[in-house]
């Protein structure tokens, strides 16, 4: 693009302004090109949210491209109604994010943190949880130390 135009017909001021931009345009177009070598069939074949996230990107790539098109024309893209349809496809990619991070949110196993509770609460010594043996020396803590607790006959 820059190079078509001759070093003095444009200011040195916006020469890397312009080598950038070409460099920009450039890998756009090499991707643009990957992407489009691919077979629909192939692009099928992946699930649906990652089908939604690429055609989310195809969309929000084209509408970025038609307002820099749109904006070297010198029309004004919000006359166009681009920048609606750009934050549109921004709230979507927003919700297929959310979904996303909803699938790897970790989950909570009751049954295991009910293991670990009780076992956090076993004591050994006891043969009975900790809860057990705290209810047990505060009765013991209650009773008047010189008197002795009745005995238990074995047989009842």
């Amino acid at each position: 693009m820059a190079s078509d135009i001759p070093a003095e017909d444009y200011p040195l001021e916006i020469k890397e302004y312009l080598t950038g931009f070409e460099s920009s345009v450039s890998s756009v177009k090499t991707m643009l090109q990957t992407l489009m070598s691919i077979s629909r069939n192939d692009l099928e074949k992946l699930d649906p949210l990652e089908q939604a996230k690429l055609d989310l990107m195809s969309a929000y790539t084209l509408n970025s491209l038609f307002w820099m098109y749109l904006v070297t024309q010198g029309v004004n893209p919000r006359e166009h109604g681009i920048k609606q349809e750009l934050e549109r496809i921004r709230t979507y990619m927003n919700r297929v994010k959310e979904i996303t991070d909803k699938k790897k949110a970790a989950r909570l196993d009751k049954g295991a943190a009910a293991r670990f509770v009780r076992n956090a609460l076993y004591d050994a010594e006891e043969g009975g949880s900790k809860k057990g043996a705290e209810s047990k020396s505060k009765k013991a803590a209650s009773t008047p130390a010189d008197t002795p607790e009745p005995k238990r006959s074995k047989h009842s």
